[in-house]
């Protein structure tokens, strides 16, 4: 069996720690790398720049998308995922701090399989990311691997 792994894309610090608390705290031991902007999203995932040697599994499990993301945005890496056949299947989740409606339009209409705002609170946060991670990893079944 492949080892699932997550790809966080966020470029804010406080955000980024406790995701990753709070997958820890939910058990899920999955490898789960960071990008940090747009750019280094679609590199990570086509490994180029300073991914193009990364170890670990060929593509993840589950992206979760901030929109807000410096060099290019979380609405752009969206698009640039879904146009390649290597990873228009992948699931992306757009984990986001935005209540703007356009942003929530925009992101289902560029494909992305969820939409989950960030909640303020810490315990509720980590609430939402650990039921995001369990459903991700533990129990989505994701496409077959040969297409037809």
């Amino acid at each position: 069996m492949k080892e699932k792994s997550i790809l966080l894309v966020e470029d804010n610090p406080q955000d980024e720690m406790l995701t990753l608390r709070a997958l820890r705290k939910a058990n899920l031991i999955n490898r789960v790398d960071v990008a940090r902007d747009g750019q280094q999203a679609l590199d990570y995932m086509f490994r180029e720049g300073e991914f193009s040697n990364r170890d670990g599994p060929d593509l993840p499990a589950v992206v979760l998308l901030d929109i807000g993301l410096p060099r290019l945005s979380g609405l752009e890496v969206l698009e640039r995922l879904r146009a390649d056949q290597r990873t228009q299947l992948i699931p992306v989740v757009i984990l986001t701090s935005s209540d703007d409606e356009h942003d929530r339009l925009k992101s289902y209409e560029n494909g992305c399989n969820s939409f989950v705002r960030k909640p303020v609170e810490f315990a509720e946060f980590a609430e939402t990311v650990a039921r995001l991670g369990v459903y991700w990893l533990a129990t989505n079944e994701p496409p077959p691997a040969e297409r037809s």
